[in-house]
């Protein structure tokens, strides 16, 4: 009986490691997998940090280093990917037809340059950070407008301006490069009047958003 009552804990610890492991490969396809994914509404703020909620917790950890208002954050990478992780500039066409190069290196939810993002790891010390990881996109933001609030005295309340510089850099908002640009005006005009739409619905719902203890187990 002795040997028989030793072989069942055995059984029972395997067991219990197995079901452990599984249970954990479950919750990480899960949550990768849903984080892999734009939000189901892209237009509300409340609704976006509802259903991604380690992305509020990433916004305000950027907000509280950069001084940044959330929204105004949510509001740039919502214009340059709709929170696609995997977003690139579409393709040029050759003789209007065939599918050819990219305008430029952009990537992932921020829509940052090869070059920009090296000068953000290299000025921030996060070496590792991934253009497709949204802690790391949403830090970016809130580093590069902080750049365009001390480099051309941006306001970081200010979406408008703060989106041309960072469309056109420091040096070619200062030089007025989008003044010619209408196309660019009014993409600006509009993250001005997302991000001020979004500051408006998150005084609504950041208290819940506050004091829930959901999302630190959201995706």
């Amino acid at each position: 009986m002795g040997d028989l009552s030793r072989f069942g804990v055995i059984v029972s610890r395997n067991l219990l490691r197995s079901l452990a492991l599984l249970f954990a490969l479950t919750w990480f396809l899960t949550a990768t997998g849903c984080a892999s994914k734009p939000p189901e509404n892209v237009e509300d703020i409340c609704a976006i940090f509802e259903e991604k909620g380690n992305w509020y917790k990433a916004a305000k950890k950027s907000e509280k280093r950069w001084g940044t208002p959330t929204h105004v954050q949510m509001a740039i990478i919502r214009q340059e990917s709709s929170f696609d992780f995997n977003a690139r500039p579409p393709r040029t066409r050759l003789l209007g037809i065939v599918p050819w190069k990219r305008p430029s290196n952009a990537y992932g939810y921020a829509q940052a340059l090869d070059s920009t993002w090296n000068w953000y790891r290299k000025d921030t010390g996060r070496r590792s950070a991934d253009r497709d990881d949204f802690d790391d996109a949403i830090d970016f933001v809130g580093w590069y407008t902080n750049k365009s609030y001390k480099v051309a005295g941006i306001s970081k309340w200010d979406p408008y301006n703060q989106y041309l510089a960072y469309h056109e850099g420091q040096g070619g908002w200062k030089k007025g490069s989008y003044r010619r640009k209408g196309w660019l005006k009014d993409t600006a005009r509009r993250v001005d009047y997302r991000a001020k739409e979004w500051g408006a619905q998150l005084r609504r719902c950041e208290a819940d958003l506050d004091s829930g203890g959901w999302w630190i187990f959201g995706p």
